[in-house]
């Protein structure tokens, strides 16, 4: 298995709609609107560049004309590394496009993380891939903790998962070793952002599940193994413990947070 990862962005419209923080910013996709003087995409692409610098990049969206003149985009295509593929219409349909525009197997071990990313780092996303590499799972959720992304920022984040044990927040960062992980995936066939929407929990993870979910009987490792049962694939946690990786540019809060942190780090 190579050191490297096929790496898949996504910056698609979410159902097909214009995003407001698009509308505000008068672009036609969220990954176009600026932040501390660049697009959303091209932080992204800027940290997955270093970070894997010989791994093929796909990212997919609904026009790639809109991101044809990002530097790092353009950069990406002279080398001969990058694949525009056409974003479907759910997240789970774009991700199975871009792995056949990518070869289909050989397209894995596979790391997946969204164009709204844009306080990913190039160390923090090769560690990701190296413990998922050396752990023994199939799939990976990267995920941090309400101390840690408060610590990041107090109103980093507003929802969190409840469990026995700890209150996790995603860091919109996922890792696919094999075909046989897309399995996984299943989980966001109806759009994710399970926080916002208990009713997709109940449906991607079953009405036993959730009732255990609600009632606080599960620990975080009870959980991922219940997740694992549910999708005949081994899913495991990677916990980080900078939470500024879990506050990706959501709305105008997170947006006005993100550009916080981003001119921190510059100054």
């Amino acid at each position: 298995m190579t050191d490297q990862p096929t790496v898949l962005i996504l910056a698609g419209k979410r159902d097909g709609t214009l995003d407001p923080l698009a509308e505000r910013a008068g672009v036609s996709h969220k990954c176009r609107v600026p932040i501390n003087g660049k697009p959303l995409l091209e932080w992204v692409v800027e940290a997955v560049g270093p970070a894997f610098p010989d791994a093929k990049v796909l990212i997919s969206i609904h026009d790639p004309e809109v991101i044809a003149d990002l530097p790092s985009v353009v950069a990406l295509q002279a080398a001969g590394r990058l694949t525009l593929c056409a974003a479907q219409a759910g997240i789970v349909e774009s991700v199975e496009h871009a792995i056949e525009q990518a070869g289909g197997k050989s397209a894995f071990p596979l790391l997946i993380t969204t164009a709204d990313n844009v306080l990913a780092e190039s160390d923090y996303l090769r560690d990701v891939h190296q413990a998922a590499l050396a752990g023994d799972g199939d799939a990976v959720v990267v995920l941090s903790t309400r101390e840690a992304i408060r610590a990041a920022h107090p109103d980093g984040q507003r929802r969190f998962y409840e469990f026995s044990d700890a209150a996790i927040s995603n860091c919109n960062v996922f890792w696919l070793r094999s075909p046989k992980a897309l399995r996984a995936t299943e989980a966001f066939r109806e759009g994710g952002q399970f926080a916002k929407n208990r009713a997709r929990i109940a449906k991607a993870f079953g009405i036993i599940n959730l009732l255990r979910f609600r009632l606080g009987w599960w620990t975080l490792e009870s959980a991922f193994k219940a997740i694992s049962r549910r999708f005949g694939v081994r899913v495991i946690p990677h916990i980080t413990t900078n939470g500024a990786f879990a506050i990706d540019v959501d709305n105008e809060r997170t947006y006005g947070v993100a550009e916080l942190l981003l001119k921190a780090r510059k100054g």
